[in-house]
């Protein structure tokens, strides 16, 4: 995942291919230092009005720099730009999700950076110019066929497919977390909306390695940071007591396909009594405590605090302490679906069944260690 000072490095860097001057000439026109070009050169921090005024010695208007250096000129950065636009179109009209993708809507303007930084990151270099087999007009009837032959096109589209999905699982389960916990202002989360993009990216298959050298490293980096992240997440929705619906880090382990069934079904109100195992454990703390606070009021109401005494061996239940003679006698001292329990579990039948599950259980192991394998 790019550092946010790579954009200082870009803009450095097109300012000086498109002026043809030297560092020291650059530091003179932004009236600058010339070591301040070198600390931007090196991924220093660039202020946005700084950013404005390369763009306008460059004369590459509103586009980003860091899309115009990836392109090669301003001519083909517009293509590029109408292409990612139309293809960030069909992806968001062919969502199944529920939800709006509101990163393909580009709103913001910042769709085009993030996938040239994303291609990037992923090792994909930029073509010496825009493909001409992409160079095709609005009524053009072989359109998607030439989308799909071309590999830079093929894979944006695949990424803005997976990013429905995963956009669509974020705002299902994960977005309404953020936004109500005030434990979470101004933290790590504030990175999981916007680099969604690069999470999707990591989710798509079949890339090939010479295409996208870097793509291995690259979703190591982004799968590491999500797990971080939602952890954050998890845990501060559990001290607030906020439910959760379902797995979070299923955002991280599961393919886009999924994640996108998955926020249908939320967005349908399939799980609307649905809640993940973590919150009917927090109902039983929080009964537990409420208990803790209520019964020694009572007893002490009743009168019983002073006699009572805890004995702790029988909440063990250690059967041990018992010899073997005395273990129907045992059994018997016992309460009810204790001993109920204890007799079960002695059984022929019971036994033999545990046999049973066991054989099926390293059956069902080694097929999908075989598949495994096979894979």
């Amino acid at each position: 995942m790019s550092s946010p000072n790579q954009d200082a490095t870009d803009a450095i860097e097109l300012a000086l291919s498109m002026l043809g001057c030297s560092q020291k000439e650059l530091a003179a026109r932004l009236k600058v230092s010339p070591a301040q070009i070198t600390k931007w050169k090196q991924g220093e921090y660039m202020s946005s009005e700084m950013e404005d005024r390369i763009k306008e010695l460059t004369n590459i208007g509103e586009h980003h720099p860091t899309v115009v250096l990836w392109a090669g000129s301003v001519k083909d950065a517009e293509k590029w730009e109408r292409l990612f636009h139309r293809l960030a179109e069909n992806a968001n009209d062919g969502s199944e999700t529920g939800y709006d993708t509101y990163p393909l809507q580009d709103e913001l303007g910042l769709l085009s950076w993030s996938t040239v930084r994303t291609l990037t990151d992923m090792g994909v270099a930029p073509p010496k110019a825009f493909p001409n087999d992409l160079d095709f007009k609005e009524d053009d009837e072989e359109e998607w066929e030439r989308i799909d032959g071309n590999p830079y096109s093929a894979l944006v589209y695949r990424i803005y497919q997976s990013l429905t999905d995963v956009y669509g699982f974020y705002t299902a389960y994960v977005d309404e977390l953020i936004g109500n916990n005030d434990d979470l202002l101004n933290t790590d989360a504030d990175n999981i909306e916007p680099c969604l993009i690069e999470l999707a990216a990591s989710k798509v298959e079949d890339i090939g390695e010479q295409f996208a050298p870097k793509f291995g490293e690259f979703r190591y980096k982004v799968r590491k940071q999500y797990t971080e992240w939602l952890t954050l997440v998890k845990d501060k929705s559990f001290r607030a007591g906020a439910p959760l619906r379902v797995e979070l880090m299923d955002m991280v382990n599961d393919g886009h396909d999924a994640l996108g069934h998955t926020a249908e079904a939320e967005s349908l109100g399939f799980n609307s009594s649905r809640l993940h195992p973590d919150i009917y454990m927090n109902e039983l703390l929080e009964g537990m405590r409420v208990i803790h606070q209520a019964l020694p009021a009572i007893m002490k109401k009743l009168g019983a605090h002073r006699e009572f005494k805890l004995d702790r061996s029988i909440l063990r239940n250690d059967a041990s302490q018992h010899s073997s003679g005395d273990k129907a006698e045992a059994i018997e001292s016992r309460s009810p679906w204790t001993s109920r329990r204890m007799i079960r579990q002695r059984s022929p039948r019971r036994l033999l069944r545990r046999r049973n599950v066991a054989t099926r259980l390293a059956n069902l192991a080694n097929r999908r260690g075989g598949k495994d394998v096979k894979r």
